[in-house]
């Protein structure tokens, strides 16, 4: 066996056709990943890894791998040696074995130069070394099944036939059946998935993404052990008929052990693809399998294919550990008219994404769906994939959108999963934030929790029963209280929390609107709130301080100028608008954009039993300003004196987890009969001193607007996230949250090195593996003609 493993190795290179096959792959691959604009352009594809490589390489592979096993029998039944070879002492499968080891390790040699783009990105990663090595390694792992795969279909093909020419054919055909046959005529049949596990190309790129898994390593050794058996029944003469037979039964036998086979190795560096059990857990209550499609599919730029190819990944996890997830790629834009399916898609919810392509010169615009909608009985969720931020670069678009797919997904299948929704009381009476004001938060609850409204003044001559309407209730949510709350309301609310009631309080300690400002003299006075709540703050762990907080990081108000038909609307600084964009490394905030606040307060920690963890801060400019006081739009006209700004970091938002001692502790209690627990049960408090972080504006028409969303400034915030995350933290008994907290490293190139270096990496990924080719070249002669000569 050894012995013809050297002969085809001799014989490969004793010719310029294995030069040539060999430089060919690389010069192709080098000019398609280094020069050539296209799809398949590394440095226009922006990030620091080889998924585009271990894409392109399957295909060339189709050509290469026939060119270089094509000769293997069809030379030798044409020159008439094969007979001569079948009599020497050497069984068929020694002789199979060896002309299928030789050219495997030609294969792995004209692989061998392309780690120099892996050196490549290495060293253009942002920063240098930006690389995931373990994803690359499994890759390349990958890239070897498949050429494993290749070089038996292509050592088949070369028993077929004496003609080198056909043999290559046969074999390029084969191949690319086995690749992308199986994977075509899934998308033209109903069960799509099973045929497409036939076809190496769902195994293939499971593991190209960094994923080992068992199933797709029995698949490769079954399909090369196949054709090799088939080879070797060709050789012995046996019926072609009982050959098709067995390598059809072998094949189906050997996938479905690779289907039913569950264990994976994540091999990326980050575990990106290990998904935790909170995820799990969120398909364990359905009883049939959710179908998922995902609009990201056709024509989209080239940027967000890595977060198309992560989508992928992720999902395959989902229906790996579950067995209870389908999904399909689709493109929403393939069929009918694109500007009314564009209508209508957005008619449902389903926003387009908009990305500036330029091509020859031309700049365009290109509308995709970064979206997924799940289906689960009579049940859909749409489930957004791309997360926009205010001021995010493209690469922090991207990099949190790929963190965040996960979460998103788990997100998702709980809303379609869960039966018993636990149960959430919104405060209605003490001046409250009117319904229309606060109806896009509570609308996107619902999809949660069973909402409900609750008034502590319905029963005020029944204590005893309005706690006992509130302990039904899992979470309570105060948005914006502006009146005194009575020291019994105040014992109630303090034995919810006793009881293990969670709460969220949004609250403004100073009263001061900006529609107390457009008058005449466009001035308001701002002064403290008295909501007889202070000794129940304090007694928690904090006090939320009647004070106004100005931060050099703001959001803009939008003021009119000028008069009649030459009024023009100015966005002008506003320090009374803190804009928290640094905010804490929590499940709550992690990956959030920005977050608008309007009037705020400063909080105070105090020393008490329960953990304080503070979720949102002011920046490092900032102050505060003491009440009562004047408020003017004037003071627009005015520069900040930013050494003025010295208290850097105000607590905006704080978090109170533990055991709570009550209020009333070691006090005369209003009300006797009520329970007079003096410890909490372990609960939750989110203390936010904005009540205005929860209000939505509204339209023209007197409609909510989305969360978040200022008209004036057309501006998106992440009100909408931080609230809803900070209720599902709160109300989270499953670890669903702390998926949040998973980091995953995005790898960017260094895109001002690239730009005054490309040249000389595309000469050197062009060049140097072809000079490596010619000195191999020139010394695998050497020392051939010295050994003969001798």
């Amino acid at each position: 066996m050894l012995a013809i493993l050297r002969k085809e190795f001799n014989s490969f290179f004793a010719s310029p056709i294995g030069y040539l096959v060999i430089g060919v792959f690389l010069t192709l691959t080098g000019l398609l990943l280094w020069v050539f604009k296209g799809d398949f352009n590394i440095f226009d594809y922006g990030f620091a890894d080889l998924s585009i490589f271990f894409s392109l390489a399957p295909l060339v592979l189709i050509f290469l791998i026939p060119a270089i096993t094509m000769r293997s029998f069809a030379d030798e039944k044409k020159q008439g040696t094969l007979e001569l070879l079948l009599t020497r002492p050497l069984s068929i499968k020694n002789i199979i074995l060896g002309k299928y080891l030789g050219a495997l390790a030609l294969v792995i040699l004209a692989l061998a130069p392309t780690l120099l783009y892996a050196y490549t990105l290495y060293e253009l990663g942002n920063p240098v070394g930006n690389l995931d090595m373990g994803s690359t390694l499994g890759s390349y792992l990958g890239l070897l099944f498949l050429g494993s795969a290749y070089t038996a279909i292509g050592l088949f093909a070369s028993t077929l036939s004496d003609n080198q020419i056909v043999a290559f054919l046969i074999g390029v055909l084969l191949c690319f059946l086995f690749y992308l046959g199986f994977d075509g005529l899934a998308s033209i049949l109903n069960d799509a998935s099973i045929v497409a596990n036939l076809g190496m190309k769902a195994h293939f790129e499971s593991i190209a993404q960094g994923v080992l898994s068992i199933g797709d390593i029995v698949y490769f050794i079954t399909l090369t052990l196949i054709f090799l058996l088939a080879s070797g029944i060709k050789l012995a003469n046996r019926s072609p008929q009982k050959l098709w037979w067995g390598i059809l039964a072998v094949l189906l036998i050997g996938n479905q052990l690779a289907k039913d086979i569950p264990l994976r190795f994540d091999l990326t560096s980050d575990q990106r693809f290990t998904l935790s059990e909170a995820a799990i857990q969120t398909l364990d209550a359905a009883d049939e399998s959710l179908v998922v499609d995902v609009l990201l599919d056709g024509e989209i730029p080239s940027e967000f294919k890595k977060l198309q190819a992560e989508t992928k990944q992720i999902l395959e996890e989902y229906a790996a550990k579950t067995g209870k997830l389908e999904f399909n790629f689709v493109n929403p834009l393939e069929e009918g008219d694109a500007t009314q399916i564009i209508s209508e898609l957005q008619q449902m919810g389903l926003k387009a994404a908009q990305a500036t392509v330029t091509e020859n010169s031309t700049v365009s615009q290109q509308v995709f769906f970064p979206w997924a909608i799940a289906n689960y009985k009579e049940k859909s969720v749409r489930i957004p994939l791309l997360k926009n931020s205010l001021g995010d670069t493209q690469e922090e678009r991207l990099s949190k959108s790929i963190q965040n797919l996960e979460y998103t997904f788990a997100d998702g299948f709980t809303k379609l999963t869960t039966v018993e929704k636990k149960k959430v009381a919104v405060l209605r009476s003490h001046g409250t934030l009117e319904d229309a004001y606060i109806a896009d938060f509570l609308n996107l609850l619902q999809d949660y929790y069973r909402i409900a409204p609750f008034d502590l003044k319905a029963l005020e001559d029944n204590p005893k029963q309005t706690l006992e309407n509130l302990e039904r209730f899992d979470l309570f949510i105060a948005p914006k209280p502006t009146e005194i709350f009575t020291e019994t309301e105040k014992q109630i609310l303090d034995q919810f929390t006793m009881k293990g009631g969670k709460s969220l309080w949004l609250m403004d300690a100073v009263a001061i609107e900006m529609d107390s400002l457009y008058n005449p003299e466009n001035r308001g006075i701002a002064v403290g709130r008295d909501w007889n709540l202070n000794d129940l703050f304090f007694k928690y762990g904090l006090r939320i301080n009647p004070v106004l907080v100005q931060d050099i990081s703001h959001a803009p108000i939008v003021l009119a100028t000028g008069a009649g038909n030459d009024s023009q609307y100015t966005p002008v600084p506003w320090l009374y608008n803190p804009l928290v964009v640094q905010q804490a490394a929590h499940p709550i905030t992690q990956n959030n954009g920005a977050v608008w606040l309007r009037f705020a307060n400063a909080i105070d920690t105090l020393a008490t039993n329960t953990k304080k963890t503070v979720l949102l801060s002011s920046s490092p400019l900032s102050k505060t300003l003491g009440t009562p006081r004047s408020v003017s739009l004037r003071e627009i006209q005015q520069a900040p004196d930013r050494s003025s700004f010295n208290k850097p970091n105000i607590p905006l938002a704080v978090l109170l987890e533990g055991r709570f001692s009550s209020t009333f502790k070691n006090r005369v209690k209003p009300v006797d009969d009520l329970p007079t627990l003096e410890e909490s049960e372990p609960t939750k408090m989110i203390v936010v001193a904005d009540g205005d972080l929860i209000k939505n504006q509204l339209d023209n028409g007197g409609n909510p607007l989305e969360l978040g969303f200022d008209k004036w400034t057309n501006n998106f915030y992440d009100n909408k996230e931080f609230l809803l995350n900070s209720v599902n933290y709160l109300l989270d008994d499953t670890g669903l949250m702390n998926i949040r907290s998973k980091k995953i490293e995005v790898a960017f190139l260094d895109l001002e090195r690239v730009a005054a270096e490309k040249s000389r990496w595309q000469a050197l990924n062009l060049g140097l593996p072809l000079i490596l080719l010619g000195l191999f070249g020139v010394t695998f002669h050497y020392f051939r003609k010295r050994r003969y000569a001798g």
